[in-house]
Order: C-alpha cells, then sequence, then structure tokens
C-alpha cells in the first residue's frame, strides 16, 4: 500500500497526465512545498528568522549571523562576522559557563543553555536566555563541520512574570510583609553564609531575632470580625516596619520584618550589635504597638509579648534559633504578657531538664529508679519519735539523686502522680509493717504518705488504701495520708466522698502546709481531718538562736492555730523544727508533734530501725 494518495482517476479516454519530477537531494532536505516566495534553502531561514541567531565556529567565532541578531545588539548583522560569540553574549562571566560554552564547542557537549542580562542599544536591560547546540553540515552546502548554532531568545517578559510569581508566593496578602517561607529562606541563607570576621566591627557574624504575638489577637476577630482583625494586623505591620527602619541607620546590617503565620511577627536583625540593640528594639515596638490604632471607626489598643535572642551565627541553626524564640516568647507570656523577655540559657537548661524528666518520669517507676527516705515524726512532750513521714527521691541515672520538688509538680500534670503514688503508698506501707513485725516489743510507728490532689481525682484511691493495707497486713490506723491545704479546702463530691470513706476505715487525713493556701477554718469543722500541719513559715518566726529576730505575730498566730485545732478534736504537727529554741517555746504552747532536722533529716530506712532501739530524739 503506497504511503501517498493516487489522486483522482482520468477520465474514460483520456491519456494519463505524466509523473511528476523526482526529488532532489536538496528538495529533500528543504522541501519548498511548492511556494516560490518561501525560502528555498536553510540559509535563506536563518536570515529571516525573527529569532537572533548566529553560527560560531570552533574557535568561538562568528561565521555568520542573522539580522535579528543585529538588530538585537544595535550592529548590523555582517559586522558581527568574526567577533567573538562569547564576548557578545557575556559567555565568560563565569567559570561554569565557560567550560560549558567550550565543551560545546568541541563537540563533548550536545546542548548548552543559559541565562544572561544584555544590555539593548536603545539603552534598556533584558534578559536573555542563550541556547548552544552543534550544526550537522547540510550535503552539498559547504558548511565546515563542527559549527555551533546560537540562539539568543529574549525572556525579559517571563522573568517579570515569574519575579510577580515569586514575589506572590514569597509575600504575605494581608500585610504584604515576607512570609514564613521568605523569612526561612532568608534566614538559612544568613546561617549557612560564612561570616567575615573583623574585630573592630561590632556585629560581624552575629544574628538577632525579636519574635512576637499580639495578646488576645484571638478576641478582636471573634468580637469585629476578621476583616478588622485583617485591618489591625496590616497596622501592626506598618508600625513595625517603622520601628525597624527607624533602627536601621544606627545598625551595620539589614533588618527583615516577616508575618510568620496568625498574629505572629518576626524582625530579622542581621550584624547584630549585642543583646542591647535587641532588647531597645523590642522596647520600641512595645511602646509603638501600646499606641491605639484606628480602623474603620473602631478604635482599638493591643499588646505583644516578644521574645528576644541574639547569638553568634557560627554554630547556630535556623531550627535552634527559632526554638529558642519560641521558647522565650512563652516566657514573655507567661510572665504576664505586654513584655519583651531575653533569652536566658540557665532558664532554658532547667526547661530541658524538666522536659528530660518528663519524658522518662514513667519508665523510672517500671526500672526501680525511685527510693523512699523517712523523716521522725517526733511527740514534742517527751520527744519519742511516734511515725515517720515517707519522702520520696528519684535516683535519676543522668541527673543523680532528685527531691520530690524537682519532680512531683511534673508528674501531676503528666498523670504519671497515680501510678508513683501508688507505688510510694505500698512501698511505705510494707516498710511500716515490717517495723512493727520486727520490733513486736516496741509501740509501732504510724507512716504519713503524702497524696496529690490529682490522685483523689484521677484514681479510685480507696480502692488503692484498702488494697494495699489487707495486701501488707497494717493497721489502717497506723497510716497517715498529708494533702496539701489547697487540694484539701473546698473539697466536694468525689474527693470529700472519698476523704470520708478513709476516714471511716480508720485512716488519718492530715492537712499538710497548713496557713499557707485558702485557710478556709469553716472547712475544718466539716472535713474529716485529724492532724494540722503547720508550715515552716511560720516556725521559723520561733527561732531567736543565731541573732535571728523571733515574730511576736507568728507566735500569736500558731497559739490561736493550735488552740483552735485542739477544740476542734485535732492534733498539732509543726514542721521545719530546727533548733532547741523553737521546740521548746512549741511545746509549751501545745504543739503535739515536731518534725525537722532538729530530730532528724530524712534517712534510710535501716536508721530508723536503728532509732526504733532509742526512740527520744534531743528531748529538750
Amino acid at each position: 500500500m503506497s504511503g501517498t494518495s493516487e489522486g483522482p482517476r482520468p477520465a474514460a479516454g483520456t491519456a494519463p497526465s505524466p509523473p511528476p519530477p523526482p526529488l532532489t537531494e536538496r528538495d529533500d532536505v528543504w522541501p519548498c512545498a511548492g511556494a516560490a516566495s518561501e525560502p528555498h534553502d536553510y540559509r535563506a531561514a536563518f536570515r529571516v528568522a525573527a529569532l537572533p541567531m548566529a553560527v560560531v565556529d570552533r574557535e568561538g567565532l562568528i561565521v555568520t549571523a542573522n539580522e535579528a541578531l543585529g538588530a538585537l545588539v544595535g550592529v548590523g548583522a555582517g559586522a558581527l562576522t568574526a567577533q567573538s560569540a562569547s564576548d557578545l553574549v557575556d559567555l565568560a562571566a563565569d567559570g561554569r559557563t565557560w567550560r560549558a560554552y567550550r565543551e560545546v564547542l568541541h563537540g563533548r557537549r550536545s546542548r548548552f543553555r543559559c541565562t544572561r542580562r544584555l544590555k539593548h542599544p536603545d539603552g534598556r536591560s533584558l534578559w536573555a536566555e542563550i541556547t548552544l547546540v552543534p550544526m550537522a553540515a547540510a550535503p552539498g552546502a559547504g558548511d565546515a563541520p563542527g559549527q555551533v548554532l546560537l540562539s539568543v531568545a529574549d525572556v525579559s517578559d517571563r522573568r517579570e512574570l515569574q519575579k510577580r510569581l515569586r514575589h506572590l508566593e514569597m509575600h504575605d496578602p494581608v500585610t504584604r510583609l515576607p512570609n514564613r517561607t521568605l523569612f526561612f529562606e532568608r534566614l538559612s541563607a544568613l546561617l549557612e553564609s560564612v561570616p567575615y570576621q573583623d574585630d573592630s566591627m561590632p556585629g560581624r557574624g552575629r544574628i538577632g531575632l525579636c519574635y512576637l504575638d499580639l495578646d488576645g489577637f484571638k478576641a478582636v476577630n471573634d468580637t469585629l470580625g476578621h476583616r478588622i482583625g485583617d485591618r489591625l494586623l496590616a497596622a501592626v505591620a506598618a508600625r513595625l516596619t517603622d520601628c525597624a527602619e527607624q533602627e536601621a541607620p544606627h545598625s551595620t546590617g539589614a533588618h527583615l520584618v516577616a508575618r510568620l503565620g496568625g498574629d505572629e511577627f518576626a524582625i530579622l536583625v542581621e550584624e547584630s550589635t549585642g543583646t542591647r540593640q535587641l532588647t531597645d528594639l523590642a522596647r520600641t515596638v512595645l511602646a509603638a504597638l501600646q499606641q491605639p490604632f484606628d480602623l474603620a471607626g473602631q478604635r482599638l489598643s493591643v499588646s505583644a509579648s516578644i521574645g528576644v535572642v541574639e547569638r553568634p551565627v557560627a554554630g547556630t541553626s535556623a531550627t535552634g534559633l527559632m526554638q529558642a524564640a519560641d521558647t522565650t516568647l512563652y516566657w514573655a507570656k507567661a510572665d504576664g504578657k505586654s513584655r519583651w523577655t531575653l533569652f536566658d540559657p540557665e532558664r532554658n537548661a532547667h526547661r530541658m531538664t524538666r522536659q528530660a524528666l518528663s519524658s522518662t518520669l514513667r519508665p523510672a517507676v517500671e526500672r526501680g529508679e525511685f527510693t523512699i527516705e523517712y523523716q521522725p515524726l517526733v511527740c514534742m512532750a517527751d520527744g519519742v519519735v511516734r511515725g515517720v513521714e515517707a519522702l520520696v527521691r528519684w535516683n535519676h541515672p543522668q541527673f543523680g539523686m532528685l527531691s520530690p520538688n524537682r519532680f512531683v509538680a511534673i508528674a501531676e500534670e503528666d498523670g504519671s502522680i497515680v501510678q508513683l503514688g501508688r507505688w510510694v503508698l505500698r512501698s511505705a506501707c510494707r516498710q511500716a509493717r515490717r517495723w512493727q513485725l520486727d520490733h513486736p516489743d516496741e509501740p509501732p510507728l504510724f507512716i504519713s504518705v503524702n497524696v496529690a490532689v490529682r490522685q483523689v481525682w484521677d484514681s479510685d484511691l480507696v480502692t488503692d488504701v484498702a488494697e494495699i493495707l489487707t495486701e501488707t497486713g497494717l493497721d489502717p490506723a497506723l497510716l497517715q495520708l498529708e494533702l496539701t491545704e489547697s487540694a484539701v479546702m473546698g473539697s466536694a463530691g468525689r474527693p470529700l466522698q472519698a476523704l470520708q470513706s478513709l476516714s471511716d476505715m480508720g485512716v488519718r487525713i492530715a492537712i499538710d502546709d497548713f496557713g499557707t493556701g485558702y485557710s478556709n477554718l469553716a472547712y475544718l469543722s466539716r472535713l474529716p481531718v485529724s492532724v494540722l500541719k503547720l508550715d515552716g513559715a511560720f516556725v521559723r518566726g520561733f527561732r531567736y538562736e543565731d541573732g535571728t529576730h523571733p515574730s511576736p505575730a507568728d507566735e500569736t498566730i500558731v497559739e490561736a492555730m493550735v488552740q483552735l485545732a485542739h477544740r476542734l478534736g485535732l492534733t498539732v504537727t509543726a514542721e521545719c523544727v530546727e533548733t532547741a529554741g523553737q521546740a521548746e517555746r512549741l511545746r509549751r504552747i501545745g504543739c503535739d508533734t515536731g518534725q525537722g532536722w532538729l530530730y532528724s533529716r530524712a534517712v534510710a530506712p535501716e536508721r530508723i530501725t536503728e532509732l526504733l532501739g532509742a526512740r527520744a530524739l534531743n528531748n529538750p
């Protein structure tokens, strides 16, 4: 089957038309399709092409150029012959481009394309895309082998469109500020560059950041709508830009103001001169934002919290800088808002330690990293040890032995206090029972265990206590549970029912640190409380030794609380008893038991075993 159409059949009786002449070699390469006005070979097409082009030899010299290229550079096409192509379109501007160009000339590369900024004869600049491809010699054309076709396309409009699209991509539509993407692009470029070190010029190789968040912006959106909220953001952005521009003339580096999202903004200071520059900028920003905003008839006042970070570029990563800024902003919020806070490595180390403790607290119970020490509770009248308080310690593999104030609050926050508290309760009751069995001739010691309010809410404390007492065989009357005043006062519903059930079981309930919380005395008559433990702050007012001035007010308050407690049928324990003078005065006003370094620090259970043979401690 032929690859061409046969055409109409001749009418009957007519002679067939002669066949068309065969294609010549030139016609096979550049067919002219029968149009006499069109070019008959590639040279004609080259000359009349609108795309600026030139043929370049292996030495990089122009063999011939078309009129479009001559018009582009402002000379006649003939004048370009024998000129250096690399000079004409700036191909020697950088080493990489020059090497690629030479590789194409010598046949070691099949194609090369680059973009160059050229000068037009009328004075304007244009962006040109330069393309070089090797040419195959046309049969019979007489072309020299190894020539290269150079073309120059004006891509200025495309570059301008790309520039506008990038601007839209990299800027916030509400505030017209650089957005998060551009901010991190600029920050990463700054941190990756090697700073020039010059000790005579402060700020070389340093960077600063003011990371701010508007206080209460959500309320503006919720009450006035997002339209007013967006106007407020735009007005804030304008003031931040003004603050940065006012500070910039006094700085050696540039300032970048960006909106990172929501109501979060950042001011990046390049080549900062130190923390003083950043804190001054933060003060300026706060003062500017405290001025009222007039928006579409609405007069609004806002404040901001600012985290300030300043450090050397060397050794700083974008992630690390932003983490520090975010942490410092959180501190500013936590410290009361409407303020700036400077990054504090020591405070951050404490936060990191706290985070490390939080992440390892739950498995630490299973690994057996906790131990319990016991501090004697001594009868003030005769100095005899009546009981002990169980105080948990964490033998952390990294931070060493930690006291409860380092981890109990963390345990309460994440809920692990329930698991830890149950372990402490079981271990303490088991130890108290062991002492009782090992010393059957001695009056048994009662054991006092601290209970967090979350244990009352998040666990079935009554069931836990009942099971542990049954398991260990300890008499409920020998167990005392301590809750802080703030946890007990105001108890209602489930907590009150739990306390009442424990009291009915025979367990004693003690209010720890009494006098530092709500001090609502009306609750004492309604709660199943057996013991009040006076906070050490009152007991310290009893000191006469070592030049300390006693507080008559503290003595009066303690005496009144002791008398009130006794009339309600409660016993009173004084904490933090450190001197014999304190002990004597507390005994005279009727305090029942004492606890403190005068008698003993918290010690291992073996030491308590030794004390059972000589139970009188420092009886005044």
